[in-house]
């Protein structure tokens, strides 16, 4: 039987990265409840082919290999920094290079960071309808952290982990669990 997969993609061009420490944390809760296998990276990752490519062909081999992992996942943790009140541009890029119809289906959960909460709504109303465009899955619930809810690039608030426990519930419910663990209320 093949292991599942659960892939975070985190949109951050810098290191280190909150956004991507968060897409981490969310990716190794759903992976942990589901037996699967993790593999979380940004779009620094991706290498210098990807600012130029204007099709998937484009990409050097490393950065194909990553998005051919992304396209295989079992769960994605899609996760951006807020700039300018949406998520950045090369993480946009690297979605306009795949087929419509490829996330068709495909359990997300959603997620973003940014300095403060006038930035909260990203999740709702820039990443929910780009994956929305490719039918993908996204789970009800989406997460947002601003830099309060961090101590040294690691999450420390227990109301935005909860809230992630409440996402990766329902990714669980959806392609199931391997192992019991108790629920946050």
């Amino acid at each position: 039987m093949t292991k599942k997969r659960v892939v975070g993609i985190s949109g951050n061009l810098t290191r280190p990265s909150k956004t991507k420490a968060f897409v981490g944390h969310i990716a190794g809760e759903v992976a942990g409840r589901i037996g699967a296998i993790p593999a979380v990276f940004d779009i620094e990752d991706l290498g210098p082919s990807l600012p130029q490519a204007r099709r998937l062909s484009d990409l050097d081999l490393s950065a194909r290999a990553i998005v051919e992992q992304l396209l295989a996942a079992d769960v994605l943790v899609a996760g951006s920094p807020t700039f300018k009140g949406s998520y950045t541009g090369l993480f946009k890029h690297l979605f306009d290079l795949l087929d419509p119809t490829s996330l068709r289906g495909k359990p997300v959960i959603l997620a973003a960071t940014g300095g403060g909460e006038r930035h909260s709504l990203i999740v709702e109303h820039q990443l929910r309808p780009l994956f929305g465009f490719f039918e993908a899955l996204t789970m009800p619930t989406a997460i947002y952290a601003s830099d309060k809810d961090f101590a040294d690039g690691v999450l420390v608030s227990e109301a935005i982990q909860v809230r992630a426990q409440q996402a990766v519930a329902e990714v669980v419910n959806v392609v199931g669990a391997t192992r019991s663990v108790g629920l946050a209320a």
